[in-house]
């Protein structure tokens, strides 16, 4: 099933009764989710995008624009009737109930044709559990689970129904680092399987590029970019979206154009083509750096950290926006750690240039 946001925008009445500044939560959305397909909502938080999923599913009334399930307007329809699942941060588990009653909970509610008989609903209950591999723990309060195994539980619960969308709101915030990558494995997993058109909210721009099809960075309300994860991580459209995706994150200086070159301080690191001389943001990737005795940019030398297949290099720069200088190198190439300073060559791949005053990328063909 295709979602389809058309000019979706939210705006709230202002609290400071002074001033009567209305918040715009989101502005102007404009966007075909495919079907099928797992869209990745990622921004900061106050971006946006949780009100974005609130109002996909109805619990938050539109501002303006209209929003469609294929060709069904679902705008002015109630939750209820949307044919949604959703799946909250904080589980949301009734702690009286087994999770076969947690998970069966919403077909008790069902009513005129699509109401269930009990072995109907048994069925579902068994199938949904299944396929979130709880299926041995039906007996057990949600008291009893892990907080992986309490998040399966509430994906299940939200699948039980067979929604048209699957709607997932942070739902890993909650677990560790290691419960954390198992579930979103299997949530693609789940996606996968089902084919259910998901759409998934959160912060960690990790999370988002491991697991979606697509992601949409937003930033204040309004859509900073949209595309496949690596496409958008290869190709940032302005500063935001360059130092919001990667990790470690992208290394930002302060240089200049000056006659088709590119200089971070006094050293010209690269050459351009057809760019007008100014003041620039240039942003470099942790990978985009070559060590080499010969290279343009130097860098004062801080520490040399080795993470078994790979060394990060932490240095300094008078032009760098970050405290430090982060490069990821081979660890089979050695840098002495007791030197001074380091020098680099840079990747045309990997370094991008930012208007100074607007932060949008200039592109252009860097050599």
């Amino acid at each position: 099933m295709k979602v389809v946001l058309q000019n979706v925008t939210k705006i709230f009445p202002s609290r400071n009764k002074k001033s009567n500044e209305e918040v715009v939560a989101v502005n102007n959305f404009d966007f075909t989710i495919p079907d099928g397909k797992l869209v990745g909502l990622l921004g900061p938080s106050g971006c946006g995008k949780s009100t974005t999923l609130y109002m996909i599913c109805g619990l938050q009334k539109l501002s303006s624009g209209r929003i469609f399930f294929g060709e069904d307007d679902v705008t002015d329809l109630s939750p209820e009737n949307r044919g949604v699942g959703l799946v909250f941060q904080n589980y949301a588990l009734y702690p009286h109930m087994t999770v076969k009653q947690n998970i069966m909970f919403p077909l008790q509610n069902l009513t005129g044709k699509a109401k269930l008989t009990k072995d109907e609903m048994l069925e579902r209950t068994l199938e949904a559990a299944k396929l979130v591999q709880i299926d041995e723990l039906l007996d057990r309060k949600p008291s009893e689970l892990s907080g992986g195994q309490q998040q399966r539980v509430a994906i299940a619960r939200a699948l039980v129904k067979m929604p048209r969308i699957l709607l997932l709101d942070e739902p890993l915030s909650n677990l560790d680092a290691r419960l954390r990558l198992q579930t979103r494995e299997e949530i693609r997993r789940i996606q996968r399987e089902t084919k259910i058109t998901t759409i998934f909210v959160t912060h960690d721009q990790e999370e988002a590029m491991s697991i979606s099809d697509v992601i949409v960075v937003m930033k204040l309300g309004v859509v900073q970019q949209i595309g496949a994860p690596q496409d958008v991580y290869d190709s940032p459209r302005n500063l935001f979206v360059a130092k919001f995706l990667g990790t470690p994150p992208i290394n930002v200086f302060e240089g200049q154009i000056n006659g088709g070159k590119v200089y971070i301080g006094k050293e010209a690191v690269m050459s351009v083509k057809d760019v007008p001389d100014q003041k620039v943001y240039i942003g470099i990737r942790p990978e985009g750096f070559i060590v080499d005795a010969n290279g343009s940019l130097t860098c004062d030398l801080q520490s040399v950290e080795v993470m078994g297949r790979d060394s990060s290099i932490v240095s300094t720069n008078e032009a760098s926006s970050n405290p430090t200088v982060r490069s990821i190198i081979d660890s089979d190439i050695k840098v002495d750690p007791s030197a001074k300073t380091v020098k680099f060559r840079i990747k045309p791949n990997k370094i991008f240039l930012f208007n100074k005053e607007t932060e949008e990328r200039i592109f252009c063909e860097v050599k």
